[in-house]
């Protein structure tokens, strides 16, 4: 390849003035502590073994870092924002560009994720992490299936990683520090669309480790997360 020539998989159009950019402290865009994604929308989540217990303080999740506290009774006080349920009810649609930056948690038992969600469905993880795997992301598109485990060295616990995910009717791609990894060849369809959550889930220890005797509290920060729409 000539040096005149760009190499695709580090080539993305230029980015548009975003339609939704994430205030995490804003309660007209995002409820706390609630999701539907949950069994009867929270607190817990067991048949997904997570430790989870859903709270709606602003400390766990309004300033933009995400974070999990051991509760005496062995669960996790642990955050979550979602735009379901909330004023705005911002949700994300086919064409649409997602970009965020993200901390990854450095704590085993850690479960950092930003995804979609609507009536039981219409989900995509723009990623999911766990630092038992220290350099792998989850990269999934269960609308219509595919996926990826995409594995890099400047993913690590403690890394920041930029990420950018295109939801295309033909095809979901994710990009992972300003390269192109993956492109499902699935999509979403036409009229998919989705509320956005943002979270940290703790293991309970049947697909990944639960946390180490002795930690009492784990985090992950994200930097920022905008939503580009379609071009027209």
């Amino acid at each position: 390849m000539s040096s005149g020539t760009p190499d695709p998989s580090r080539t993305s159009r230029p980015p548009r003035t975003p339609r939704f950019t994430a205030d995490f402290s804003s309660t007209e865009q995002w409820v706390a502590g609630r999701s539907w994604a949950y069994p009867g929308g929270g607190p817990t989540n067991p048949g997904d073994n997570k430790l989870d217990h859903l709270v709606p303080d602003a400390e766990y999740s309004r300033g933009g870092v995400f974070r999990a506290a051991l509760r005496s009774d062995g669960y996790w006080n642990t955050g979550l924002l979602t735009t379901e349920g909330s004023p705005e009810e911002f949700t994300v649609r086919t064409g649409d560009v997602l970009e965020t930056r993200v901390q990854l948690p450095t704590e085993t038992g850690a479960w950092p994720a930003i995804w979609t969600w609507l009536d039981g469905g219409n989900e995509i993880d723009i990623f999911e992490y766990h630092p038992d795997n220290p350099h792998l992301l989850e990269l999934s598109n269960h609308v219509r299936g595919g996926g990826r485990y995409y594995t890099d060295p400047a993913v690590a616990p403690g890394a920041w990683v930029e990420l950018r995910v295109e939801f295309q009717s033909r095809t979901v791609v994710w990009w992972v520090n300003g390269r192109r990894v993956f492109a499902d060849g699935r999509g979403v369809g036409r009229d998919w669309r989705a509320y956005l959550i943002v979270n940290l889930s703790v293991c309970a220890g049947r697909y990944h480790p639960a946390p180490e005797p002795g930690v009492s509290a784990m985090s992950y920060r994200v930097d920022y997360l905008r939503v580009y729409g379609a071009r027209p």
